[in-house]
């Protein structure tokens, strides 16, 4: 039974029609293991899908964050570990519900990785910086992930 004194009120209640977003995520904060921006992500998907709204989510993964759109040996390699990419599956989910996932071109050839490193469904543009500014010219909101 909820604790009367821990109960949870709404006092703005928010319900979008349209939803464009970029979100660009350049090094990750952690909720326990989890990177809190893939746990926003999954947040807001779930509230897009609740208001069936129409959307356009797109992530743009670069710099300090970039490795998080590797596949297992491409990861291992980066991260110098043998565990694989732990953030994979979250990746795919994502992907399922309609992000799009993109790495910065410029942190890919900083860090040596091509396309035949990613995760499927990753698609690489110019650079983090060009691709956010194309975006929000064009009406996304820009949502910075530190």
């Amino acid at each position: 039974m909820p604790d009367e004194n821990h109960a949870l009120s709404i006092d703005i209640p928010v319900e979008l029609r349209s939803v464009k977003s970029v979100h660009s995520i350049g090094s990750l904060q952690f909720e326990g293991d989890l990177p809190a921006a893939l746990f926003h992500l999954q947040l807001i998907t779930d509230d897009i899908a609740d208001w069936n709204a129409d959307a356009e989510v797109i992530v743009v993964f670069h710099t300090n964050a970039g490795h998080l759109t590797l596949h297992d040996e491409a990861y291992n390699a980066s991260r110098k570990i043998a565990a694989g990419n732990p953030n994979r599956e979250l990746i795919a989910d994502l992907v399922t519900r309609g992000v799009e996932i993109e790495l910065c071109g410029a942190t890919a050839k900083a860090n040596g990785w091509g396309n035949a490193d990613l995760l499927p469904n990753v698609k690489i543009n110019t650079d983090a910086m060009a691709r956010t500014i194309q975006l929000v010219q064009q009406g996304f909101v820009k949502i910075t992930e530190a």
